[in-house]
């Protein structure tokens, strides 16, 4: 598959997601899930089985600030990018405060717009707005040719 057609498939998976509950740590479109179940639910209607399991973390943003997690996670699966040349299915990654971990993510639907769970809310689709201040990496997903 071209990485076009990957586009327009992570886009519309992600958007079908809309409306499920947040639920911390769950990953089940309808049921429940939160920021990182959004961007593996999107993953494994693209490729099938996760690449790794994430194992526990906290809500909301309270993790060491020395550690990079979510990043590191993204890192060994995905491509990075530079922030500029980020395009539509790109997954985009925010921190809260200069001295936090990036804790949060969403998937680009647009260059102003994300899809994304936060806590207290259902997966929506939103502008990007003040969260564009906070964005600090964003990943590719691989071609399904370089995950087999």
């Amino acid at each position: 598959m071209t990485e076009d057609g990957l586009t327009e498939r992570i886009v519309a998976e992600a958007r079908s997601w809309i409306g499920t509950p947040y639920r911390h740590q769950a990953a089940l479109k309808g049921v429940g899930c939160d920021c990182l179940g959004l961007v593996r639910g999107v993953w494994g209607a693209l490729y099938g089985q996760e690449p790794e399991a994430p194992g526990a973390y906290q809500p909301g943003w309270v993790e060491p600030p020395d550690q990079e997690r979510l990043r590191d996670a993204a890192r060994r699966h995905m491509r990075e990018i530079p922030l500029e040349e980020r395009q539509v299915g790109d997954v985009l990654m925010f921190r809260w405060r200069d001295y936090l971990p990036a804790k949060h993510i969403g998937i680009a639907t647009s260059p102003d717009t994300m899809v994304h769970a936060h806590e207290g809310a259902s997966v929506t689709e939103v502008a990007l707005g003040l969260w564009q201040t906070r964005l600090v990496y964003a990943f590719r997903f691989p071609t399904i040719e370089d995950t087999a």
